[in-house]
């Protein structure tokens, strides 16, 4: 018998049904419980392992730094304004599906990408699919797919992400080339799917990204139409720690 509901079970696609029945029915034995009890409790077990495997797969899939969530995160480090900012962010996830985005403007070093990677991680736990990309790779796999007579399908293929997190946006070389394919990107995700970028440089100073005063203000009015915008300043962590050392 047991043999025969293993099969079943694999069948129906219920993994965790198939390693936890026993268990649940020698409790339910033990404590009296009831036919719907015992199948309630199956199919929590079963929901509970079938999201954490979600969210296994797709932190692994994101491919953001590992060491920065919002549990090493310390928020007092940042000013009362900024630390208000996140928390919403964080607590109210209907920007996401809106198409809204977030833009963490500041110098090197200020927790930029640490505040980006943890509202990844932490979207990914509301089941929210998310990728992270430094801009300058980004850009290369774009360039490389236009010379492949293949950027629309590259584009569209990261619509399966609700959020696309652009990290040091900043780094990207002012070359025709490289501002063309992440202004086409940027006009693809527009209204469609967030964004979360990291600058060290405010919008003043992103004449040095785009080739034209034109394509800079275009880029910049399609980010922040519907925008978090972060302006985080201060010393840097790392110069701190090296200094506390």
């Amino acid at each position: 018998m047991p043999e025969t509901i293993d099969l079943l079970l694999k069948e129906l696609k219920l993994p965790a049904f198939s390693r936890h029945y026993q268990r649940h029915q020698e409790q339910a034995i033990e404590k009296g419980y009831g036919h719907i009890r015992y199948l309630s409790g199956l199919c929590e077990q079963e929901v509970a392992d079938r999201y954490q495997k979600r969210v296994q797969k797709w932190i692994s899939e994101a491919k953001f730094p590992a060491d920065k969530r919002f549990a090493n995160l310390n928020l007092t480090e940042l000013s009362a304004s900024v630390q208000q900012q996140v928390i919403a962010l964080k607590d109210l996830t209907d920007w996401v599906h809106h198409a809204g985005n977030v833009l963490l403007i500041g110098p090197s070093g200020v927790g930029k990408s640490h505040i980006a990677a943890a509202l990844a991680a932490h979207l990914i736990e509301q089941k929210v699919r998310v990728k992270w990309f430094s801009a300058v790779a980004l850009v290369q796999s774009l360039q490389q797919a236009k010379r492949d007579l293949d950027l629309m399908t590259a584009m569209t293929r990261l619509d399966k992400y609700q959020v696309l997190v652009i990290d040091d946006i900043g780094y990207v070389k002012k070359t025709d080339a490289e501002t063309q394919v992440l202004f086409e990107f940027i006009a693809h995700r527009y209204e469609s799917g967030s964004l979360i970028i990291t600058s060290n440089q405010p919008f003043s100073h992103w004449d040095q990204i785009f080739p034209d005063t034109m394509m800079t203000v275009a880029a910049i009015d399609r980010i922040i139409h519907h925008a978090t915008i972060i302006e985080i300043e201060g010393e840097s962590y790392r110069k701190k720690q090296s200094l506390k050392k």
